[in-house]
């Protein structure tokens, strides 16, 4: 940051009220798109708000600039640009995480990583809450997964720093979460307090590792999220007890002690969302609030009720519960981040171009044609014990579907369609019907029955399993199973372990995504016109000899 930008810093800071730096601290949430849901927003004067995927770019693009051009200082645009389904339906749909590490190919993964900067800054993003870091070992766990590059710190750093140097040359500030570190628990922040049970050791020598080197690296923001690291605490304060799974999002050990004092990062740490059941479940509002910025965290992440939580944060202020040290470190962080993305010195045009402009950067060509690289690519086949693979209409022709309908915690994800993978068998000669609980299938009227089921990672589900009530029409008929009378082929849409739950099934394919073009390099790799070439970025096996056979 140039002195010139530190003096706009200090002059902005000081020259706002004890209520207006509060609010600077404030990311609220926005999904709608709405000149109603804007005035709502801009009301409470935030430091920045929050964009979910919408599904219409005149819209969204109309919100966003009228946002921007109506805050006195300069608010600051975020989003969770995580690819896959989680993606405004009309930029350039890229593979989740996951599916860019099965690439395998770390010229890809910079080339994916510009494309999502060059055309978030377009749509006025000025900030990314990726990438996801976290380890994922727990295979059960329903909020890693597909979000994660994987269960190899190697490949998680290497991807991660590719990323955020490519993200960040656009003009966009990329986030390493979940500080500090989460993919171990098979749990979902989002529901529960969730703990990170390694020891100092092997911690150091992963998610430390790991932390350190991106803040090394350059990146601009951590996120705290609401998960434990007992073993610090502990050697800390031997006799915590309960403060031991204290969240981090609250935790003055984990935020200041750790991430910045031992681990040396000095940008800005943003809590997790507050609304979520891993802090609320932990700590009343009241203390909640001023709490998350008293104990390390510079931006507190979405409110149900920005108003009330601004008052909390001001009285908690008044009582001694923030002190006026830690509300001038993150107000000046919080500025600090948007002058070195240099926010104050752009006009409207700059921060948000024309729409016409705007969409003219948007699903270019180039764009497309490595996004279609990419999702291709991606694609793994992880057992195919019996080579029923590639199939044919001579052998294959009466296909029965037997698909999830799947699932999003984001308003604006796509709803699930199989209808390019359907169609690309049928103009190879198959005959595809959908499963009938009346009509079951049998091996004089079917020639392969084909699952397509999985769901991308995303919150509030718990846990991840494949659900043969829901997939057969009742329990009763989920004791079914096909697989040793008909062929049978298995694809998982989403996170990677569904053969946990079909451990007898031949073969299985993990494409990560249902996106349209993974779709369609789907069908051309079973019927053997490309090679299946994505590289697992897990044990889909899930440490189970079981499923190998």
């Amino acid at each position: 940051m140039s002195p010139e930008d530190a003096r706009w810093v200090e002059r902005t800071r000081d020259a706002l009220s004890v209520e207006a730096q509060i609010a600077q601290l404030f990311i609220l949430s926005s999904r709608h798109d709405s000149v109603a849901e804007t005035d709502e927003l801009l009301a409470h004067a935030p430091g920045g708000v929050h964009r979910f995927p919408t599904r219409n770019l005149d819209d969204a693009w109309a919100a966003a600039r009228d946002a921007l051009d109506r805050s006195e200082v300069p608010l600051i645009l975020s989003g969770d640009i995580e690819g896959g389904t989680v993606s405004y339906p009309f930029t350039t749909a890229i593979p989740n995480q996951m599916g860019i590490a099965a690439c395998d190919d770390m010229e890809l993964s910079t080339q994916l990583a510009t494309i999502v900067g060059q055309e978030s800054r377009a749509l006025g993003y000025n900030w990314s809450f990726t990438p996801v870091v976290d380890i994922n070992r727990a295979f059960r766990n329903p909020i890693v997964g597909t979000r994660s590059y994987g269960s190899d710190p190697e490949r998680i750093l290497d991807q991660a720093k590719a990323y955020i140097r490519a993200l960040q040359a656009q003009g966009v500030a990329a986030c390493a979460k979940h500080w500090p570190g989460d993919g171990l628990d098979d749990r979902d922040q989002h529901l529960v307090t969730s703990v990170n049970d390694m020891d100092l050791a092997e911690w150091e020598a992963t998610f430390g590792r790991i932390f350190r080197s991106l803040i090394d690296d350059g990146v601009m923001t951590i996120m705290s999220a609401h998960i434990a690291l007992p073993a610090y605490v502990r050697d800390k304060l031997p006799r915590a007890g309960a403060q031991a799974f204290e969240p981090a999002s609250v935790s003055r050990l984990l935020n200041e002690e750790l991430l910045r004092g031992q681990l040396g990062f000095d940008g800005l740490i943003v809590s997790d969302a507050t609304v979520m059941g891993g802090l609320t479940s932990w700590m009343a509002r009241a203390e909640a609030v001023p709490a998350i910025i008293e104990n390390g965290c510079d931006m507190f992440l979405f409110s149900r009720d920005p108003a009330q939580d601004m008052a909390l944060m001001l009285k908690g202020l008044r009582e001694g519960r923030l002190s006026e040290r830690r509300l001038h470190e993150a107000v000046t962080r919080c500025l600090s981040l948007k002058a070195k993305l240099g926010l104050h010195r752009m006009t409207l045009d700059e921060r948000i171009a024309p729409l016409a402009q705007v969409r003219e950067a948007l699903r270019r060509p180039d764009h497309l044609d490595v996004a279609r690289r990419a999702v291709a690519d991606s694609l793994t086949l992880v057992k195919d014990r019996d080579t029923l693979l590639p199939i044919s209409p001579v052998h294959h022709q009466r296909v029965v579907v037997i698909s999830d309908e799947g699932t999003s915690f984001f308003a604006g994800a796509p709803d699930r369609d199989f209808t390019p993978l359907v169609q690309g068998l049928e103009e190879r000669g198959f005959n595809v019907r959908n499963f009938d609980p009346d009509a079951m299938p049998t091996p004089e009227d079917t020639d392969l029955v084909l699952y397509l089921i999985g769901q991308e990672a995303t919150p509030g589900l718990s846990h991840i399993f494949l659900d043969f009530a829901k997939l057969h029409a009742g329990p009763r008929n989920a004791m079914i199973q096909y697989n040793q009378e008909i062929p049978t082929l298995l694809v998982s849409f989403g996170q990677p372990y569904y053969l946990y739950d079909a451990p007898n099934f031949s073969t299985y394919i993990n494409a990560y995504a249902s996106l349209s073009d993974v779709q369609t390099a789907l069908v051309e790799r079973l019927v053997g016109e490309a090679p299946f070439t994505g590289v697992s970025p897990v044990d889909a096996f899930c440490g189970k000899a079981q499923l190998r056979w």
